[in-house]
């Protein structure tokens, strides 16, 4: 048995879909309190990986662990569903689309989840829920519906809702690419709160600029494999690899 040292571990990550590999052989390790970004063309199979690691989208090959603990262990199906609810309460995630529930308000959208899940009373969990709403800046919204808020405002609630069940661990599949421009920089900002906070956070992002002033690291994936990775200066400032300063030509002249 491998002595498993690292927060997050992801060994030999393999994913097909049919004759299609989408991630090939992919091992990548995340420490406590550390932010991770991920780049890449659309397809090169960034999220893909992040859905992985709560085995949203289960591996075809290799393992994920989270803190000591393999998240896509092989059991018998009761016993799997059990052990991934537990380790999905620990992978706080937020995804492109905010998944809001329209008919609840948005204190009724924090708290379900600890309730539920949890079994906390119902004056915990809405407790709990204004607390992080608070954190993410939307206290004053508690009791609208998701249909009154701006896109920027759901997907804060998103990440309020992520947080109330005090994860370990925050994925962020482009958190901030459905959102108009004026829109972004509010979610970046609650996301750049966590990382000051030592939230441990893997990121894909489109946002270069955003990447470099979070991460600890960024790696950068083409079609299926980590191309480079290392601080957020060296791969985006001064990368070693052909296909990573491609990447970043092609990125620069389409945002301008």
């Amino acid at each position: 048995m491998t002595e498993h040292t690292h927060f997050v571990e992801i060994r030999h990550a393999q994913k097909s879909y049919g004759a299609l590999e989408v991630l090939k052989d992919i091992s990548l390790n995340v420490e406590r309190g550390q932010i991770v970004g991920i780049i890449g063309s659309s397809g090169s199979g960034k999220s893909t990986l992040l859905r992985a690691i709560n085995d949203l989208d289960p591996l075809t090959g290799g393992e994920v662990w989270l803190d000591g603990i393999q998240v896509n262990k092989s059991l018998p199906h009761r016993q799997y569903e059990k052990h991934i609810n537990a380790m999905r309460q620990q992978i706080g995630m937020v995804f492109q689309h905010f998944n809001l529930f329209p008919h609840m308000t948005v204190r009724e959208n924090v708290a379900m989840a600890p309730k539920l899940l949890k079994e906390i009373s119902k004056e915990e969990a809405n407790q709990l829920a204004a607390e992080q709403l608070d954190h993410v800046g939307m206290l004053e919204r508690i009791d609208y519906y998701p249909s009154q808020l701006s896109g920027g405002q759901k997907q804060r609630v998103a990440i309020a809702r992520a947080l109330a069940m005090k994860p370990k661990l925050m994925l962020f599949d482009e958190a901030t690419s459905a959102l108009d421009p004026e829109l972004v920089e509010e979610v970046n900002q609650v996301m750049k709160k966590l990382a000051e906070e030592h939230m441990t956070m893997i990121i894909v992002t489109h946002e270069m600029d955003f990447a470099a002033s979070v991460c600890d690291r960024v790696l950068f994936m083409d079609k299926g494999v980590v191309v480079e990775e290392g601080p957020p200066e060296v791969v985006l400032e001064n990368p070693s690899q052909k296909r990573t300063r491609e990447f970043l030509r092609k990125h620069i002249e389409g945002a301008s």
